[in-house]
């Protein structure tokens, strides 16, 4: 931008002269406005379109900040000089402080590692007793159940009659054996809804083979619990075959018998195939009644 342009005349030359002091010389400029931290240089011109004065004026305006900036910084540094000296002779020997700061961290990772480990070996530990409080339960709960198993096998012989008599030690007294067989055959309050067939004979009580039945079924629910590949009801397979073959022989009487019970055949009869249901043997009901006379 150019100054004014007056003409050659004397007299423009002695009014320009006379009313120089009222035009609006350009303040200088303000350091505050380059700090702003959004700063802008084509911003910053466009403020500048009202001052009166030149490009060239504005360049060495802003070289002369510039050389009073690098004036105060070095005044600065100069006026410091002895604190920036005292700040690297405190820092003489950090290289000693940073070792040793390095060597207590290690020492402490070490620490932490150690801890961790005895941790973690605790863990493995406490996972190993529990592992086997878990075995121990689950073999107490089979052993539990084994003797329940043997319990009542021992039971349904002796309801049935077909315990071993081989040894004189495991013969039960002549009482039991009278109440064993009075067990299914038998028309006391219990069983008092059996009536007598038409040819005299007192039937099978279905009341008591019920309970045989269910007993049974409770016997192959323990099997199925503990495995029946496990040894000990590997074992008793012998034992258990011969009651389920006497409770099926049982079940098989009292469905010959249901046909001569008169009114009640026909309850007796679905009565007796229930029970079959309930053992699962389906087929051998079916085997039954095939069988049947009627």
């Amino acid at each position: 931008m150019n100054r004014f342009n007056f003409g050659d005349s004397d007299e423009s030359a002695s009014d320009f002269d006379e009313d120089s002091s009222d035009l609006p010389f350009p303040k200088p400029l303000a350091r505050t406005s380059f700090l702003a931290p959004d700063f802008d240089p084509a911003t910053f011109l466009s403020t500048l379109t009202n001052r009166h004065q030149s490009l060239e004026d504005l360049r060495q305006e802003l070289r002369g900040l510039e050389q009073y900036l690098n004036k105060e910084l070095l005044d600065l540094v100069n006026e410091n000089y002895q604190d920036f000296l005292s700040l690297g002779t405190a820092l003489r020997g950090g290289e000693e402080k940073v070792e040793g700061v390095k060597v207590g961290l290690l020492s402490f990772q070490r620490d932490v590692q150690s801890i961790r480990d005895k941790v973690e070996a605790r863990r493995q530990e406490v996972e190993l007793l529990l592992n086997q409080k878990r075995q121990l339960r689950t073999h107490a709960d089979i052993g539990k159940d084994l003797l329940d198993y043997a319990d009542r096998v021992e039971e349904l012989e002796h309801r049935l009659m077909i315990a071993d008599r081989s040894s004189p030690a495991e013969a039960a007294p002549a009482s039991d054996e009278s109440d064993s067989e009075s067990d299914i055959y038998s028309s006391d309050s219990e069983g008092s809804d059996d009536e007598e067939l038409e040819d005299g004979t007192t039937p099978v009580s279905l009341k008591r083979l019920e309970r045989h039945v269910q007993k049974y079924v409770f016997l192959t629910s323990i099997a199925t619990r503990v495995g029946e590949q496990h040894p000990f009801l590997l074992a008793q397979q012998p034992r258990v075959a011969k009651i389920k073959s006497t409770v099926l022989l049982d079940l098989k009487t009292a469905l010959e018998q249901a046909s001569q019970a008169g009114k009640k055949r026909d309850a007796r009869t679905m009565a007796v195939l229930r029970l079959y249901d309930l053992m699962g043997e389906d087929v051998s009901a079916i085997a039954a009644l095939k069988n049947l006379k009627v």
